[in-house]
């Protein structure tokens, strides 16, 4: 998670907090808690708004 953490510029504590409302796809064996960046680059991608000014 701390890895996740550097490559979206959020702390830990929000990471953390992003996985248990649902907002961030991962993959659980057991208790360890797995992050793919690709899936992450999806996530950002589909997370992205424009506003017109």
């Amino acid at each position: 998670m701390q890895d996740t953490a550097i490559y979206l510029g959020r702390s830990l504590n929000a990471v953390r907090q992003m996985l248990w409302d649902g907002k961030l796809p991962f993959i659980k064996d057991g208790k360890r808690i797995f992050i793919d960046v690709r899936d992450l680059d999806t996530w950002i991608e589909r997370s992205k708004q424009t506003t017109a000014f």
